[in-house]
């Protein structure tokens, strides 16, 4: 017999079916893998597009100076590069991420770039961010949300620390809108892409889990009803790349 408490006991860790305290670990331990080569494994996999997705969410924030950003699941810091020059000397961003490995290598490289003053980092769980009510002008999640272990808590809980009028953009993998693509694009995930990983990061396992958790992220439509369900307002998103990415935006009212 399953009941309610089972069902919510269970995660997705790619294809597997895992319990859901098992999975912050086991996806901490996919990013202290492929931290080191995060940034060359990008731009080898998205032949570079990954900076024009970057520069559409950018653009699409709306961010200016003086305000306060929440780059969640930052990372490497690309987002938190370019909002550090939006907001300027008065604003502030938080990197955040769940996985130390991550915040070690953007504090690194933010550093080396001259990016200081208005940055700070915080290795933070999106399920219960370390933040009081209506502390942002602007959240944003890219490529974070599928690692999730529960998506709906997580967007209660930016939801919770964005400001009223504030907006948060979700930056994720999606479903492609056409079949052909949809076709290419698994045979490009699965059976190109973890090679890459191994010949490149030395990590194909890795790499096959990232492609995994890409089919088993919610499509375009069910996300767009899971920030409206969290109490998001005016919620919509634009495919990019054939549906292949989609950015997501919603406000807090």
């Amino acid at each position: 017999m399953t009941t309610e408490k089972n069902q919510q006991s269970t995660t997705h860790f790619g294809y597997k079916t895992i319990e859901s305290e098992q999975k912050q670990a086991m996806v901490a331990d996919v990013f202290h893998s492929v931290a080191a080569k995060y940034d060359i494994m990008n731009d080898v996999m998205s032949f570079g597009v990954h900076r024009l997705w970057k520069r559409f969410t950018l653009d699409a924030s709306n961010v200016r100076p003086g305000n306060k950003v929440l780059d969640l699941a930052g990372g490497t810091g690309d987002l938190t590069r370019k909002f550090s020059q939006a907001v300027g000397p008065t604003g502030k961003v938080i990197l955040a991420d769940i996985n130390d490995s991550m915040i070690k290598v953007g504090r690194e490289k933010l550093h080396n770039l001259g990016v200081v003053g208005n940055v700070e980092y915080v290795q933070a769980n999106a399920q219960a961010l370390p933040f009081a009510e209506n502390t942002f002008d602007l959240v944003t999640i890219a490529f974070g949300l599928r690692n999730v272990t529960d998506k709906d808590e997580a967007l209660s809980s930016i939801f919770r620390v964005l400001k009223p009028g504030g907006r948060l953009l979700v930056l994720e993998f999606s479903k492609p809108e056409q079949a052909w693509l949809n076709k290419a694009y698994d045979f490009y995930s699965f059976k190109i892409l973890p090679e890459m990983g191994q010949l490149i990061a030395g990590d194909k396992e890795s790499y096959q889990y990232l492609s995994e958790s890409i089919r088993m992220h919610p499509d375009q439509e069910t996300l767009k009803g899971m920030m409206e369900t969290a109490g998001f307002d005016q919620v919509s998103f634009t495919n990019m790349t054939g549906g292949i990415v989609a950015l997501h935006k919603g406000f807090k009212f």
